[in-house]
């Protein structure tokens, strides 16, 4: 019965809680929404270009590490490369932006899934960074469009 109250009143402090963490009174919502654009681009750039093959300028990532391990491998990637995409989705991006961030997601998922070939085009691919440079560019014409 203890073991009962404690999940109950924990639940109730939880939901208690609010949804969101209220900012600091020297940050503001623009400074908030730099940091987490900042935190997709190291995302991106993690999973598309976080090694280089020695010698050369070619770059991979864990994308086309982990899309090695078969059946697993390109849907834990693909689940990670979708937190861009539901970033993007919460600030609200145009429907045509996130038309082309879930077909970029798609096309790297599913292709991705082909053994071997898929690896390679995987890295060569490089959807994250390019949803990245979907955000900022549709970012950069908010703030165009906003600043007029």
């Amino acid at each position: 019965m203890a073991l009962n109250t404690l999940w109950n009143t924990d639940w109730r402090a939880a939901q208690a809680r609010p949804s969101k963490v209220p900012l600091r009174a020297s940050q503001t919502e623009a400074d908030e929404a730099a940091l987490a654009l900042q935190r997709m681009r190291a995302l991106a750039q993690m999973m598309d270009t976080a090694f280089r093959i020695p010698g050369t300028n070619f770059r991979f990532g864990w994308d086309a590490l982990l899309g090695f391990i078969p059946g697993v491998g390109d849907l834990a990637t693909g689940i990670v490369s979708a937190s861009i995409v539901g970033y993007a989705l919460k600030v609200g991006v145009r429907k045509r932006t996130a038309a082309r961030m879930l077909a970029n997601l798609g096309v790297d998922v599913v292709v991705g899934a082909v053994p071997l070939l898929g690896d390679m085009f995987d890295a060569g691919f490089k959807a994250n960074m390019r949803n990245v440079a979907l955000l900022e560019r549709e970012l950069a014409r908010r703030a165009t469009v906003g600043s007029k």
